[in-house]
């Protein structure tokens, strides 16, 4: 099964190797959104600000909370802006449609508009966050895929699924092919925020994650073959 609309969250790491970007990384992950929307599928992006600024990374700077929340909303439109000229670079139309005001680089946020972006073909990149304090990108990804009526959230990441415990520290460690939301919240198993995945739980919006490192993972995951692990009721 094919999805129509997914919703792709990427964090900002993905974008870099430390801090900033990696150009090499921003190009690729464009090459591989634009293979999704080749084969007709609608894609809306929230991408997170963990390559630039993190409130949790960066709690000994002093910054209070809003404060420093607000500046990793504005990173995620500099991400945003970013990779949407990398998309366009390649043929792609796009839209970065922000919750933070910024006309000079973002069109604002509304549904109905975004919606019609999609309608016509163009990869929709929702840029600052969810505009509020206290609410990650992953937040914002549940709440935009929601909104938009997107049939799944993909999760990029940088192992192939969901592990009992982390593969990278343990040999035994077991994937999950398939989970439920319940299992996911009984365990502990770290998927997304509570908040967002909250959300999801809710509204029974699957999640799959996969790894973006794997060469066609993404193009697999958007139509609907067996790729990481997919989370749902």
């Amino acid at each position: 099964m094919t999805y129509k609309r997914v919703l792709l969250k990427i964090s900002g790491e993905a974008l870099a190797s430390g801090f900033g970007f990696d150009y090499d990384k921003l190009h690729d992950i464009a090459a591989q959104i634009v293979e999704v929307r080749n084969a007709d599928i609608e894609v809306v992006i929230v991408v997170g600000a963990g390559n630039i600024w993190r409130f949790r990374d960066t709690t000994e700077s002093g910054i209070e909370r809003t404060a420093s929340d607000a500046m990793g909303m504005l990173a995620t439109i500099m991400n945003s802006v970013a990779l949407q000229s990398a998309l366009e670079k390649i043929g792609a139309q796009t839209r970065v449609c922000s919750a933070i005001n910024v006309p000079q680089l973002a069109e604002p946020y509304l549904r109905r508009r975004c919606e019609r972006h999609l309608e016509k073909g163009r990869v929709v990149i929702c840029a600052g966050g969810t505009g509020n304090p206290y609410f990650t990108t992953d937040s914002a990804a549940a709440l935009r895929a929601l909104e938009l009526s997107c049939n799944v959230i993909l999760k990029a990441s940088n192992v192939d699924g969901i592990y009992d415990k982390d593969p990278n520290k343990s040999k035994d460690a077991k994937k999950y092919e398939t989970v439920s939301f319940q299992e996911v919240i009984e365990k502990n198993l770290k998927v997304m925020d509570q908040s967002a995945f909250s959300l999801c739980r809710e509204q029974n919006l699957p999640i799959v994650v996969f790894n973006f490192g794997t060469k066609g993972a993404l193009l697999d995951a958007a139509m609907g073959k067996k790729v990481g692990t997919l989370v749902k009721d």
